[in-house]
């Protein structure tokens, strides 16, 4: 009899605790998903705005870069180097919109010092340089 007692009184999980425990763990894993896809998308994002910062040095070969108001090819800037084919047809694909505004100018005794702003204009992403000119 005492045997019969000792079976009776284990406990088992009910359905609504096996449940609940399986909705925890799914609200869990789900959360998980999310923060991974969030945390994807923010560094191709971050890979994309790097790769154009370094687009944007090959412009600061040429001495009088965004002086002017125009469209250019990056791939005119190194047309005559030996690049990878990749690269050389994404470089010809980007396409980036320059506006300069002249933000102030100091007359010095012999010359003009000129301050100014270059924005560059990608397809998805924006960049400015402060520039500083002697003339």
């Amino acid at each position: 009899m005492k045997r019969y007692e000792l079976v009776s009184k284990k406990r088992a999980f009910t359905l609504i605790e096996v449940m609940i425990a399986v909705m925890i763990v799914s609200i869990v894993i789900a959360a998980l998903f999310k923060l991974r896809g969030d945390t994807n998308n923010l560094f191709t994002q971050i890979q994309q705005n790097q790769k154009y910062k370094t687009y944007t040095t090959l412009l600061l070969w040429e001495r009088d870069y965004g002086f002017h108001k125009k469209s250019l090819n990056l791939y005119r800037f190194v047309e005559n180097f030996t690049i990878d084919d990749d690269l050389r047809r994404e470089l010809k694909e980007i396409k980036i919109d320059l506006k300069y505004t002249k933000l102030k100018s100091i007359d010095l005794d012999t010359q003009k010092l000129e301050v100014g702003r270059t924005d560059f204009h990608f397809q998805n992403f924006e960049l400015y340089f402060n520039r500083v000119i002697l003339r």
